[in-house]
């Protein structure tokens, strides 16, 4: 056992073979697929086994894959290799990472809703300082309606999103897009059934 329960729980749920959260990308992010540059660089927050990161790579980006479980990067791996793709792992808490200021064409966050309201500050600040100027950010996560549905994602209201926490926190930048929405999630048994899910794209000015 390690000294820190969130690896303990994560590195418990991604021992299996099997792909958690399945090895198709989230839905989300390949509808944001016209908003991609053709090159450059990308950061996958927090991105477990690796589908969003793999699929960004195909998408032609130099992508930077980040995780603190060593089992997920390990699937992550196999994933990049199964699908012929170069993607660069680093074993890092998404809270603690020193963030590359003005480095990633995009930033995508999808699902790291294992942040408590105390740290998430801190992710974000980081993921922005990460964005070059006219980078685009992309969040997804399910809102505290998902309780209801259960369907996947924590059960504590907290770590949840809202319209709101996400223009408190991205409103001043450009660009800014949120889409609230209930559909059925096919992400593999973590992500199974009808979801309360909201996603936001925007550029850093």
């Amino acid at each position: 056992m390690s000294i820190n329960p969130d690896l303990d729980h994560w590195e418990a749920r991604f021992a299996s073979p099997d792909y958690r959260f399945g090895k198709a990308p989230n839905e989300f992010l390949v509808r944001c697929k016209p908003l991609l540059p053709r090159s450059g660089k990308a950061l996958a927050v927090a991105d477990g086994e690796g589908r969003n990161g793999v699929w960004l790579a195909q998408q032609g980006l130099d992508v930077t894959s980040t995780d603190f479980s060593p089992s997920a990067q390990a699937k992550a791996r196999k994933l990049a290799a199964e699908n012929n793709v170069s993607v660069t792992f680093i074993e890092a808490d998404a809270h603690e990472w020193d963030y590359p200021p003005e480095a990633f064409d995009v930033v995508a966050e999808i699902f790291t809703q294992f942040s408590t309201p105390e740290k998430r500050p801190k992710k974000w600040a980081g993921m922005r300082r990460a964005l070059k100027r006219g980078g685009l950010l992309i969040v997804h996560g399910y809102t505290p309606k998902q309780l209801d549905y259960g369907t996947g994602g924590p059960k504590e209201i907290g770590q949840l999103y809202t319209r709101d926490m996400l223009e408190r926190a991205f409103g001043d930048m450009r660009d800014v897009r949120i889409v609230e929405e209930e559909r059925e999630l096919q992400e593999g048994p973590g992500h199974s059934g009808l979801s309360a899910i909201i996603g936001l794209t925007a550029r850093k000015p």
